[in-house]
């Protein structure tokens, strides 16, 4: 293969711990100096295409500044999701003074792992992977990288390979991604590495004494080694008038095809929800010419998860895109002649409506499995710090509750990173290595051009510690209980929140006193 070559720096450019965003032709490459020696790995994020250098260089890694993707900067490969391919790693000589580096004249920046290969003989085990969101494709991928040469099956009852669940209320949504683009990999892809996809597979019922799953339909399967990551199922409102049509939830991508079909005729939307799923429900909605009416019992969106102050930024930047509420009010009847027209608030009050979207949550899809025991709150698996629920049997994604590492709590959370991160963690340990999970939460979301960034887990919390201006939508919050910063939300403040995760992952954050101080150089620390 035909290379191109240039010098992209002189070596007093860069002091130890540096990195810098440079160019070879048309590729565009990140150029970091660890401990005296250069590497050159590809610029962009595998998840979606971030600029690394913007990001943040610790030891040999450096973190993702949109979504935390870790990748190690002398080999190029991730280390933490939620991209899935490594970066392309690059040929870096020193001739004088001259850094130079080498490419190949056509290259994409980024490479798939490297996987161990299908070998029946060598390995006669069957592992099921039952579920395709998160946690389920980055574990069938993390299998081969362990070396796992046996049989993968990966199932799940949607009708097409996985995709990118997070886009459904984002991107695809308001029309910037295309259906051809939600797919993470092409079916040559999971040929290639002997992964198989079983889709429109309906599990009845799973022994877990017997290592065998049964379908619908009578056919079944046995296993060695089980990850169930099945996520969750939308909770339904149980009032009257809930089976009238056009009542919908937004899940799956044939929720989201059923509601863009919906509201060609626009109209008017009630959301029930206020927290991520109902609120990206109701940017979209808006986004497409509709009336939209957010129905929550809570005083302002995000409430419970990121307080008042946030809260009321977000409503207010809804109601500047024509969005309507009625909070601290329940829905308690839908009404219609075979579709809905209107829902009846507790109050009395009636909002009329074309199409409902109900966003209050999910429940564990776990009422399939027989033979462990399921937490009694929410039908959850209980899970080792290994990820491991019984022998032979894994949980992770939103059906799976956890020992947080740093608060050795009892957590459940339901967020795209974190059942990646799982599904990887429990493919490892499936595959006979002992890793344990010490991942930190985080999620995103973008409404209307308000972004935001919340790392860590806090359920409760003392105080919030702003850094920034919460109007002006460029901030860092720091929420504080016992003295001690259990999560960050941040809005426009990228490098920040990578070095923020970086700091929680090494348990190496500022004291609560210093941030209020404000005397923190979070970047550099």
């Amino acid at each position: 293969m035909k290379k191109i070559e240039a010098v992209v720096a002189n070596i007093n450019d860069l002091s130890d711990g540096e990195m810098r965003q440079v160019s070879v032709g048309e590729t565009e490459i990140l150029l970091s100096r660890i401990d005296g020696k250069f590497y050159a790995v590809g610029a962009h994020c595998s998840h979606y295409k971030a600029p690394l250098a913007d990001g943040v260089l610790s030891g040999h890694h450096v973190v993702c500044p949109w979504h935390n993707a870790y990748f190690d900067v002398t080999t190029g490969d991730q280390l933490e999701p939620p991209g899935l391919d490594s970066l392309a790693c690059y040929e870096v000589r020193i001739e004088g003074e001259n850094v130079i580096v080498s490419v190949a004249e056509q290259t994409t920046g980024l490479r798939s792992p490297t996987m161990a290969q299908f070998n029946a003989n060598a390995d006669g085990r069957t592992f099921v992977i039952l579920g395709a969101g998160a946690a389920g494709v980055h574990a069938a991928e993390a299998l081969r990288v362990a070396g796992y040469q046996g049989r993968i099956v990966m199932i799940t009852q949607d009708d097409r390979l996985p995709y990118d669940r997070t886009k459904l209320s984002k991107d695809y949504f308001i029309g910037e991604t295309s259906s051809e683009e939600m797919p993470l990999r092409s079916p040559d892809f999971y040929k290639e590495h002997a992964i198989e996809v079983l889709l429109n597979k309906r599990v009845e019922q799973v022994q877990t004494t017997a290592k065998a799953i049964a379908f619908t339909g009578g056919d079944s399967l046995t296993y060695d080694a089980l990850l169930v990551a099945t996520g969750g199922k939308p909770v339904q409102l149980d009032i009257p008038g809930a089976d009238l049509q056009n009542i919908l939830t937004l899940r799956s991508f044939n929720d989201i095809d059923r509601i863009l079909t919906l509201i060609k005729q626009k109209g008017q939307a009630v959301v029930i929800g206020s927290s991520f799923i109902g609120m990206e429900t109701a940017a979209g909605l808006s986004q497409h010419g509709l009336q939209v009416t957010v129905i929550s019992p809570d005083s302002v969106p995000f409430e419970k998860t990121l307080g008042q102050e946030i809260g009321k930024i977000f409503q207010q930047v809804h109601e500047e895109n024509g969005v309507s509420f009625k909070l601290g009010r329940k829905a308690v009847q839908f009404e219609g002649n075979d579709k809905v027209e209107a829902v009846i608030l507790d109050n009395g009050d009636r909002v009329k409506a074309d199409i409902v979207i109900v966003g209050i949550g999910v429940q564990p899809a776990t009422d399939f499995l027989k033979g462990i025991d399921l937490h009694p709150k929410d039908g959850s698996v209980v899970v080792d710090e290994y990820l491991r629920a019984a022998d032979g049997i894994y949980a992770a994604g939103d059906i799976a509750r956890y020992p947080d590492w740093q608060t050795s709590e009892s957590l459940r959370v339901e967020h795209w990173r974190v059942a990646a991160q799982q599904g990887r963690i429990a493919a490892h340990n499936m595959a006979g290595k002992a890793v344990k999970f010490r991942g930190l939460p985080l999620f995103w979301t973008m409404q209307f051009k308000f972004p935001l960034r919340y790392v860590g887990h806090a359920e409760s919390w003392d105080e919030i510690v702003v850094d920034g201006d919460l109007q002006k939508q460029e901030f860092i919050a720091f929420y504080v209980k016992n003295n001690q910063v259990l999560a960050v939300a941040t809005s426009h403040r990228d490098t920040e929140t990578a070095a923020i995760s970086e700091l929680m992952r090494l348990n190496q954050m500022p004291t609560v006193e210093e941030l209020r101080r404000g005397t923190v150089d979070l970047i550099q620390r």
